[in-house]
């Protein structure tokens, strides 16, 4: 499986946008993280294989929106309201056979992206 990661950038504080996960085979869990420098990977928000089912991390709640369209192996991070503290490589990964609930930490996933990063200035 891969995944390719896509869509960072540089934004002023309260813009927005959209990355965007590739993967190059269907039925996948996708899950987004971030990692800043000298801080753990933190969990961002995972969809389930069909789109019925979504979970995000408390820090992004009411924020940032993730869907997919499995026509195109694609899915999407919408990130408004970008803050200073969002400045973070983000990395989607993937895995199969995991629902939500379960998919919100680095180790329950074993397929993961390259990383694009976001920076939000103040």
């Amino acid at each position: 499986v891969q995944l390719q990661a896509s869509g960072g950038g540089w934004v002023q504080a309260g813009g927005s946008l959209r990355l965007s996960c590739a993967a190059s085979e269907r039925n996948l869990l996708i899950g987004w993280f971030r990692q800043a420098p000298g801080k753990d990977r933190e969990f961002v928000a995972n969809i389930n294989y069909s789109g019925s089912a979504t979970r995000y991390g408390d820090s992004v709640k009411g924020r940032f929106t993730i869907s997919r369209n499995n026509a195109e192996n694609t899915v999407y991070l919408q990130m408004n309201s970008l803050k200073p503290e969002d400045t973070a490589v983000y990395y989607c990964a993937g895995r199969r056979g995991l629902i939500v609930s379960q998919a919100t930490t680095e180790s329950m996933f074993n397929h993961w992206g390259q990383g694009t990063q976001v920076t939000v200035s103040s």
